[in-house]
């Protein structure tokens, strides 16, 4: 993982899919107040990053994101300061504040599974908040949940804290706009996607602050990658949804081809050609019928 030399930048930081630049000012130092994000093809599953990637995945999520932004833009600022950036990375970079980002994962979910589904069967809530009786998998709830997550260090799983969790961390007035607006993006994303057949069923965002307080939406928002996205012709709730997302990566590590045990501490093996490409159509896919452009 090796990162790019890019003229007029240094490399800051790399995490599993995206990478960090700083832009150089005049003297050759680096710049405080902007950062070129990069996303990569790279493709993590299961605290794993894979050693195959997924071709033009990076740039897809970049243009959906900018096409979120524009969408989202009357609920919450974002980050994004230019799209010119170096040929190298261009369609799968842009440049962006730097900001004070927030110590917490803002997850809302509109529909009942993955590990809030868990939490349900055990205890009839999710993040403690107590749900209606008789909900199964792919259930849709009244209204979108806010259920936010810790933000672990790099190889340590996230896990659900409650929204008082929230306060101790950010204080009740942040918190309360922060849990607003993350049910708020989920909800207009989803009264924009089911117009195009899609439901998202659950999100996370990511949220920063400017030097005056002001809350900005930052890194990626509304994508396969940070959302779980299901054809809306295919829902069914009681059983597992098809997705566009990176489920089927998941599901053939977990098959018996891959040979692999995600309990063993070993790297899981490459990806074959065809999980590759299926996983590459996947968000394509959902590019194209999300956004109605051709990618």
């Amino acid at each position: 993982m090796t990162p790019l030399e890019l003229p007029g930048y240094a490399h800051v930081y790399s995490g599993k899919v995206r990478d960090l630049y700083a832009p150089l000012d005049a003297g050759g130092r680096p710049r405080e107040d902007q950062l070129l994000l990069v996303a990569s093809d790279r493709i993590s599953a299961y605290d794993h990053v894979l050693t195959s990637e997924i071709p033009d995945k990076g740039a897809v999520l970049t243009q959906m994101s900018l096409w979120w932004f524009d969408r989202l833009a009357d609920l919450v600022p974002h980050h994004v300061v230019s799209t010119d950036v170096p040929e190298a990375v261009a369609r799968r970079a842009v440049l962006v504040e730097r900001l004070d980002m927030a110590p917490v994962e803002c997850v809302a979910r509109a529909y009942l599974t993955g590990g809030g589904l868990n939490e349900y069967r055990a205890s009839g809530t999710v993040s403690g908040l107590s749900l209606p009786g008789g909900l199964v998998d792919g259930s849709r709830l009244p209204a979108p949940i806010f259920t936010p997550s810790s933000k672990a260090p790099a190889g340590q799983h996230d896990e659900p804290i409650s929204y008082d969790d929230v306060v101790a961390l950010v204080g009740a007035d942040r918190a309360t706009v922060l849990s607003d607006l993350t049910c708020r993006i989920l909800a207009r994303g989803n009264e924009i996607a089911a117009e195009r057949g899609i439901l998202i069923a659950d999100t996370k965002v990511e949220f920063g602050y400017r030097a005056d307080g002001t809350v900005v939406l930052a890194d990626e928002v509304l994508t396969p990658d940070s959302s779980r996205f299901w054809p809306a012709a295919g829902w069914e709730p009681g059983r597992a949804q098809p997705s566009y997302d990176k489920q089927y990566v998941r599901d053939w590590l977990t098959s018996d081809a891959s040979g692999w045990d995600k309990g063993s501490g070993e790297e899981p093996p490459a990806l074959p050609d065809e999980v590759v490409e299926r996983t590459r159509a996947k968000y394509i896919e959902a590019y194209e019928a999300l956004t109605g452009q051709t990618f």
